[in-house]
């Protein structure tokens, strides 16, 4: 009963600490998948003629259009994320490419439920539906600009002007 008490004692702390650190998760988020896309994109960028192959090689219609396509918008997504800017809306077409590498590069090794889970694009899916869902967190330039949007928004604007 001392220990339930004891553990019961700590509730308060724990709620004050989560409250704390909730920005923590959806920053952590953003900049680790901005920093793996905006990397991913540089290397395919600079390496095309490879990646078109690859591309020919698992049967990706028009690879010449397609390599560079995929690979800018990782870098350029990518570097959004990073940044925290159209943090959402940059989420979108990573997901969209991550489906397709699932759909093409990784179809023959996806035999269950429990391989889609295994794969690393399939995180990136989940964290990319964080992100685009609950946005990118308080330390990002997207935060910066909604709060200057909310703060010049015509009810706020009336409420200031009447009081």
């Amino acid at each position: 009963m001392a220990f339930l008490s004891r553990l019961l004692a700590l509730e308060p702390m724990l709620v004050a600490l989560r409250t704390r650190l909730r920005f923590l998760p959806p920053t952590l988020a953003r900049l680790t998948l901005g920093w793996v896309f905006l990397l991913s994109g540089w290397g395919k960028l600079h390496h095309l003629d490879d990646v078109i192959e690859f591309f020919r090689s698992i049967g990706i219609p028009a690879p010449q259009l397609q390599a560079p396509f995929a690979s800018g918008v990782e870098f350029v997504c990518g570097a959004l994320l990073l940044a925290g800017l159209f943090s959402r809306l940059a989420s979108v077409p990573l997901v969209v490419v991550m489906i397709v590498a699932i759909a093409t590069a990784r179809h023959e090794e996806l035999t269950s439920l429990g391989d889609l889970f295994g794969f690393i694009e399939y995180l990136y899916i989940v964290l990319l539906s964080y992100v685009a869902i609950e946005g990118p967190g308080p330390l990002s330039i997207d935060a910066l600009l909604g709060g200057r949007r909310a703060s010049f928004s015509p009810a706020r604007r009336a409420a200031t002007v009447q009081a």
